[in-house]
């Protein structure tokens, strides 16, 4: 049986694994992708596959409709996040299907970190106006020991992006609608946008819901601090552009560190670009190759399960 993979952290260790996939009976065919394929790619070659195993593609139900009038009968959706993938259609359509969680909480708390810091000393700047310009800037940033973090989800993730922002003395907010305390992280929890104005940073390590999109709006600027910086290693859309624009445009935000966008990539015509101060990111976040090693072993694992039930 034949399994396509579309997800290109496992698509650029590919030849690893084909023997993990013959070890279990499959085939692993490698999509030629370099981000994620269209929905009428997807029509046209799923049905020809016993097996899916998905990255950031538009898993909808009309994908899944062909699949199953070919071949198809499961699928994994590599990694975390599943806001592209239509469940309630695989229900439907008794495809089964599952993700695989809790598995890149420190690879993204380390990438998290690493742009809250990034825009606090503007390292990244620093290093982009050597090279490029021949400069020697040296901007004044901004210690951390007596500032505070809204850290806005509070799962795998943001639980270790809190442990990592607390080793450097940052105070940290932590907003989720499940919030557990953890005995072991000294975090206040608070109901969003409640305390926003105490923000110096705010992290967004949060799923993209209903309820989460576009939660960083035009209807909060007032709220923020002036200076306040953004990260969202979460998926695009949890911020709307145009509300983000405004405030960096007024100075209201300092900058922003974006691993997501709404549009990916993010288009040359961006007005996001005119901001030397900010950091952007390819949507990279939980690409180690740990990680990566890691996870596609359990998709494999994952999909044969099913397919061999299918038998």
């Amino acid at each position: 049986m034949k399994v396509l993979v579309t997800c290109p952290p496992m698509l650029g260790l590919i030849e690893e694994f084909y023997p993990a996939f013959e070890k279990v009976g499959l085939q692993g065919v490698a999509a030629n992708v370099t981000q994620v394929m269209k929905e009428e790619e997807l029509i046209e070659v799923l049905p020809d596959y016993d097996g899916w195993i998905i990255g950031d593609d538009p898993a909808t139900r009309r994908v899944f409709e062909a699949g199953i009038s070919g071949k198809l009968k499961a699928a994994v959706k590599w990694g975390v996040g599943i806001d592209n993938v239509d469940f309630t259609a695989c229900k439907d359509l008794n495809i089964p299907i599952i993700n695989t969680p809790g598995v890149f909480g420190r690879e993204v708390a380390d990438v998290a970190t690493t742009y809250l810091l990034g825009l606090a000393r503007e390292t990244y700047r620093i290093d982009r106006e050597i090279r490029s310009n021949n400069a020697w800037p040296k901007p004044s940033g901004i210690s951390l020991w007596n500032k505070t973090v809204a850290l806005v989800g509070f799962g795998d993730i943001g639980r270790a992006t809190a442990k990592r922002l607390l080793s450097c003395d940052l105070k940290v907010i932590a907003y989720d609608p499940y919030y557990k305390k953890d005995m072991t992280l000294n975090v206040e929890h608070a109901v969003w946008p409640n305390r926003l104005e105490e923000a110096d940073f705010i992290v967004f390590t949060c799923p993209l819901t209903p309820d989460t999109q576009h939660m960083f709006n035009t209807k909060i600027l007032d709220k923020l601090k002036p200076g306040v910086r953004i990260i969202n290693v979460a998926r695009g859309p949890i911020i709307d552009e145009t509300a983000l624009l405004r405030a960096l445009d007024s100075g209201l935000v300092h900058s922003a560190a974006l691993d997501v966008f709404e549009v990916e990539p993010l288009p040359k015509t961006s007005a996001l670009r005119q901001h030397d101060r900010c950091i952007f990111g390819s949507h990279n976040g939980s690409n180690t190759v740990d990680a990566v090693r890691h996870v596609s072993h359990l998709a494999i694992e994952k999909i044969a399960g099913f397919l061999q039930n299918t038998l």
